[in-house]
């Protein structure tokens, strides 16, 4: 499957959240924020979230949408949201279609140990076209960085 790229049409995907599914359609002339992370509830997917919930006034000011995006089941991403009181909605791909159309289902190393799994990636989509890609996103300023990406479009 290939990756998306800057200027094409973003991949279709439906996604699961507390408020019923997402999917690409609904953002149909809207601008759209789709970030993956690993998992729940874990240091750097808590300050992601955190983050991107700070932001959550401004990136609606903006006229964009962010959505997290997890292979965690509805449950978990609800103990998720309240316990941090995030502000945003998490989508919830279990079986990884999404992630792995957008790329995002990478082999990863830890102490010599190779396996699969979300590399943290973020998507600026704008009326169903990839604006901007960031891979392998280190979570300090992140969220920061795209409201701008946004703001700048």
């Amino acid at each position: 499957m290939s990756e998306p790229i800057v200027g094409a049409p973003a991949p279709d995907f439906v996604l699961e959240t507390a408020k019923g599914p997402v999917r690409l359609a609904d953002f149909k002339g809207k601008t759209l924020v789709l970030y993956f992370y690993p998992k729940d509830d874990t240091p750097g997917c808590t300050k992601e979230a955190q983050a991107f919930t700070a932001l959550a006034a401004d990136f609606a000011k903006a006229g964009a949408t962010v959505i997290g995006v997890s292979k965690d089941s509805l449950k978990a991403h609800e103990k998720f949201t309240a316990k941090y009181d995030l502000k945003l909605p998490l989508g919830s791909d279990p079986e990884g279609a999404v992630v792995e159309a957008y790329g995002s289902w990478v082999e990863k190393s830890l102490y010599g140990r190779n396996y699969m799994g979300i590399d943290r990636s973020t998507f600026l989509i704008q009326d169903g076209v990839v604006k901007r890609i960031w891979r392998k996103v280190k979570v300090a300023n992140h969220a920061a960085e795209v409201l701008a990406a946004v703001e700048a479009l």
